[in-house]
């Protein structure tokens, strides 16, 4: 019996690699390999029809004391996650919690407000550049209403950024959707219990709705922030990095280098300076979280 017992484990273990199999390889040929290659890329100088040549840290060099438009493009990418990132989180989190009232025909609202993260990035992208239209945009004829003159939204360097973070507000129906996934997951229990003690409103909302909701909040804020600083379809179609390189997002700035200009190598350099940043950023994020983030079996840190 052990050994027929034995026997059975290592088929079960033979299977489940079998079925492993075709991901692993996959990984393999179309993720970690090109990763690898981008890395040694990244050390060399390569325009494509030629060998690549190791220059060492001269990419690196060459980002930080001569290329003004890698400075920029980092300026501007940093610029937007700050402008972005707390009102994302603020605006989802209050629609979620708009979402989760009982009423009639809340289903529908719920749809409504969660379409628009399901849209492509393109068709996003050509539908603001008509809403951000000077003479004829939505935006500045509701403006116009209210005795303000046109605003050259995409064609200002002052409200070129400002446009971009407008218009990602409006797709936070991905984060308001698992926002009012964890406001569900809250037990009614501490709430009834709460109103018995005499809690108000406020009261219940401040010890009880933000505790049990940050390890929500520091999910969308750690995948929020990753997918900030990789912005590039929307930027791409409606204003290509201008004016003037005011949106020349970092991801613009790689795709440049790589397709039009042809440094391969420098590119490759660029790419993992924005893997690097993500990364620095995001353990950032999961260091503080211990002070700010409650989980409920956290019993040394419940809040009074």
């Amino acid at each position: 019996m052990p050994q027929m017992r034995m026997s059975m484990r290592k088929r079960q273990v033979m299977e489940a690699y079998m079925f492993l199999l075709p991901w692993m390889l996959g990984f393999l040929v179309f993720s970690l390999g090109p990763l690898l290659g981008s890395l040694y890329l990244s050390f060399t100088q390569y325009r494509g029809y030629q060998a690549p040549s190791w220059v060492g840290f001269d990419n690196i060099q060459r980002m930080l004391f001569k290329d003004k438009l890698f400075w920029q493009s980092l300026k501007v990418t940093l610029l937007y996650a700050a402008g972005y990132l707390p009102l994302g989180l603020v605006f989802g989190f209050s629609i979620a919690l708009l979402m989760n009232q009982k009423v009639r025909g809340i289903l529908v609202f719920r749809t409504i407000y969660y379409l628009p993260s399901v849209v492509s990035g393109v068709a996003v992208a050509l539908m603001w550049q008509f809403i951000f239209h000077r003479d004829f945009g939505v935006l500045n004829a509701i403006l116009g209403w209210f005795g303000i003159d046109p605003i050259p939204w995409l064609l200002s360097e002052r409200f070129a950024l400002v446009a971009f973070v407008i218009m990602g507000l409006w797709g936070v129906g991905s984060s308001m959707i698992i926002y009012l996934a964890g406001l569900q997951g809250i037990p009614t229990d501490l709430y009834e219990a709460a109103a018995i003690d005499g809690a108000t409103v406020w009261q219940r909302f401040w010890r009880i709705t933000i505790p049990m909701m940050t390890p929500t909040v520091f999910f969308n804020l750690v995948t929020g922030l990753i997918g900030t600083l990789q912005i590039f379809a929307t930027a791409y179609v409606m204003t290509s990095g201008g004016p003037n390189y005011a949106t020349y997002f970092f991801s613009l700035n790689i795709y440049d280098t790589t397709f039009k200009r042809l440094e391969f190598g420098y590119a490759s350099a660029l790419a993992w300076v924005l893997f690097v940043l993500i990364l620095i950023l995001t353990l950032l994020v999961f260091g503080t979280s211990k002070r700010w983030v409650y989980y409920e079996h956290d019993v040394e840190r419940r809040p009074a």
